[in-house]
């Protein structure tokens, strides 16, 4: 399928999709709230069969966090970047969706350590490179360190 067609077939299945220009993978920003319902649909549709998450990552972009998953079809042959936001900086959260590819078990419990984005209905969810006692999340650009004074 060419990346045209992905992009009308990820429309179909998830109108509220917004398509995002870039020039390697098909991206798109899909609201919090559909995430879960969004990527069963494009793991278990025959035409788009995402069935591998080779990559999420959480990243903050100053006024929202955000997580993008890159997915990929081994049988198809192709790949989409979805992406979703939040500006709740306090108890920022989206759903699991290590029940539908494993390996976002540890990429969620690693976004939740450097982060602070919660995952709802993760299995494990807690803490993977520091320590249970750290204070706050060292990937976000409003922290601080005073101990090692490392600023962002």
């Amino acid at each position: 399928m060419d990346l045209e067609k992905l992009k009308e077939r990820v429309l179909t299945l998830v109108p509220e999709a917004e398509f995002e220009e870039n020039k390697q993978f098909v991206t798109f920003f899909v609201p919090a709230g559909k995430l879960h319902v969004t990527t069963m649909r494009l793991k278990d549709d025959e035409d788009t069969a995402f069935d591998y998450l080779f990559c999420q990552s959480g990243t903050d972009m100053g006024k929202y966090l955000m997580v993008v998953y890159h997915l990929e079809s081994t049988k198809l042959g192709h790949a989409i970047v979805l992406k979703v936001k939040t500006e709740d900086r306090e108890n920022p959260a989206f759903d699991t969706v290590c029940d539908i590819w494993r390996t976002a078990e540890f990429h969620e419990r690693e976004i939740f350590d450097l982060l602070g984005i919660r995952f709802n209905n993760h299995p494990d969810l807690r803490r993977l490179f520091l320590d249970e006692n750290w204070v706050g999340y060292p990937l976000r650009k409003d922290y601080k360190d005073e101990v090692n004074i490392v600023e962002f």
